[in-house]
């Protein structure tokens, strides 16, 4: 049998299961008070930006407009704009944290077959990209190695964000206030 050494995940093996999210990820998580624990890093008027809890890679966050809905051309003007000027501090963090080769930037639209667990909240992925951040072991073995714990990760772009806000964030463990004018 072959061993996969990955001592961050028993915070996820561990996890008291009164912690399950009854309803929306994406609308019940930014409610709650501790944004450390529920990895939210930065929020803005109307968007925040959740690190995914499974990520493709170190830095995967999502930008999340606040209203719960799953269809983009429903965004009115102040929503889109602040969706998407969001996404550009988000790539400013991602870069500035993780100094990656590329980006992959998108949304999953319309659920399964568009590769979206949460289909009726609408989120974009950013995702950094190394070369050579693929290898075997997905294909062989059915299993993506990450390699840095999802904590670590958001010290790293919670830094990265409060380098670039207009005021700092009130502690360690709240989200960076955004404005996006």
């Amino acid at each position: 049998m072959e061993q996969l050494f990955a001592p961050w995940r028993i915070e996820w093996v561990t996890r008291d299961d009164a912690d399950d999210v009854d309803g929306c990820p994406l609308c019940v998580l930014p409610d709650r008070d501790d944004d450390r624990a529920n990895l939210i890093v930065a929020r803005s008027d109307h968007a925040f930006v959740i690190l995914n809890n499974y990520p493709y890679n170190p830095g995967h966050a999502m930008v999340v407009p606040d209203r719960h809905d799953g269809d983009y051309r429903t965004l009115d003007t102040e929503e889109l704009l602040d969706h998407a000027r969001l996404k550009q501090r988000t790539i400013d963090a991602v870069e500035t944290a993780f100094d990656p080769d590329a980006l992959n930037v998108g949304l999953n639209l319309g659920g399964g077959p568009a590769g979206g667990s949460i289909d009726d909240h609408l989120h974009t992925h950013v995702v950094p990209r190394w070369d050579g951040d693929t290898n075997f072991m997905p294909v062989v073995a059915d299993t993506k190695v990450i390699v840095e714990a999802v904590t670590d990760t958001y010290d790293r772009l919670h830094a990265a964000f409060a380098a670039h806000a207009d005021t700092a964030p009130p502690d360690e463990d709240r989200a960076v206030p955004l404005t996006l004018d």
